[in-house]
């Protein structure tokens, strides 16, 4: 008989050759034509040479990384990829080219006040199949706080638009915002749904370090009115599946689901994180180390345990949770085994339906204080042989 030891090191072994499946790529393009007043991603200000230089700095890391994986789903995000010059979006779109894909879900981030007709044509004759929108609002007081250049007219003219040629399309949704009241943020989800997409979005507005509204010392709103506008979301959603703490699909997004099932994942671009053969990386944010090849500025290899641990804080995000047997067969561990999981269930924080481990409907919001009790947690000893 096998000793623990021994099934232990199998099993890291099995989970070091899944690691080497990677089937979606993130790219970040950091340049932007405005600067948001929440925003605290990896961006600069759109200077043409600047891009020219950082797009040939992106082909030689992905040249560099990319071990020419067969690709289901591509992301690029930022910053605005569509702040980029036709020319330059060509350019991007041709490097991406290089990747072999296979029933691809190919989504671009998109800002309303810079993208036209001819770059949609751009996107969709690359095989783009997928458009994201900062909307965050049609309120003009918020789009105002929010430093957005926008308006309901130019949202509307811009999604008529996209839809001649990609009809999967999310926007995005910022709620809690300073001074918001029920009614306003009512408004703003007739307005969505008045847009039939199949995707929303929405985030609850957290104000970050290195923001202008931190900087203004803005303050977020009450914790009671935030959950009161959440329960508003979620019952005016019914519509869509909600499949994510925060998103809402008649069309899930792939891509994400990457993240939210401890998948790994290439991480392109300044700024970008990856999760490849069981490292998770950070990118540099800086314009000149990236641009002289020196990419990466943090990796950790993560020890089994921690494997685990991101299992639970990343798959508690879905609402139908964690598949039980999808665990058993990947890590050789029945969840329902774990201490702190039976507890949890004897609280009723966590339910088993349909053979998934989730958080109880009623505990959503309030799902951090769930997902401490993973951290730190000795899983190595529910291996089973």
């Amino acid at each position: 008989m096998a000793s623990n030891e021994q099934i232990i090191n199998e099993t890291k072994t099995f989970i070091n050759i899944e690691t080497n499946i990677c089937k979606s790529i993130y790219v970040h393009i950091p340049f932007c034509t405005n600067i948001c007043s929440y925003c605290d991603f990896c961006k600069y200000f759109y200077n043409e040479k600047m891009v020219d230089d950082y797009l040939n700095a992106l082909e030689k890391e992905i040249n560099a990384k990319y071990k020419n994986e067969v690709i289901e789903t591509i992301y690029v995000g930022g910053g605005t990829p569509t702040s980029l010059s036709y020319a330059q979006l060509s350019r991007l779109l041709d490097i991406l080219k290089k990747i072999n894909v296979d029933n691809l879900e190919y989504t671009v981030e998109i800002n309303v006040e810079n993208i036209d007709e001819d770059k949609i044509k751009l996107l969709s004759s690359y095989g783009v199949n997928r458009i994201s929108i900062g909307v965050q609002t049609f309120n003009e007081k918020y789009l105002k706080l929010l430093n957005r250049k926008h308006n309901k007219e130019q949202v509307i003219t811009a999604i008529n638009m996209i839809k001649k040629y990609i009809s999967n399309i999310n926007i995005d949704l910022i709620y809690a915002l300073p001074g918001q009241t029920l009614e306003e943020l009512n408004k703003d989800i007739d307005e969505f749904i008045a847009l039939d997409i199949p995707h929303i979005s929405t985030y609850s507005l957290i104000i970050e370090e290195h923001t202008i509204l931190n900087n203004n010392n803005v303050e977020n709103i009450d914790e009671e009115l935030d959950y009161e506008m959440y329960k508003l979301i979620c019952k005016r959603l019914k519509e869509y599946d909600h499949y994510e703490i925060s998103n809402f699909g008649k069309i899930k997004s792939r891509h994400n689901l990457t993240y939210w099932n401890n998948e790994h994942y290439y991480g392109f671009g300044l700024g970008a994180s990856g999760y490849i053969d069981n490292i998770r990386y950070t990118n540099t944010r800086s314009l000149n180390n990236y641009i002289n090849g020196k990419y990466i500025i943090e990796e950790e290899e993560l020890d089994f345990n921690e494997t685990i641990e991101n299992l639970f804080i990343l798959g508690f995000r879905k609402t139908n949770g964690i598949n039980i047997d999808d665990t058993l067969n990947k890590y050789h561990i029945n969840i329902l085994d774990i201490d702190i999981v039976k507890e949890l269930i004897k609280e009723k924080k966590l339910l088993v339906e349909n053979n998934n481990l989730k958080i109880n409907k009623d505990y959503i919001y309030t799902s951090n204080d769930i997902l401490t009790n993973f951290l730190g947690g000795n899983y190595e000893r529910y291996i089973q042989e």
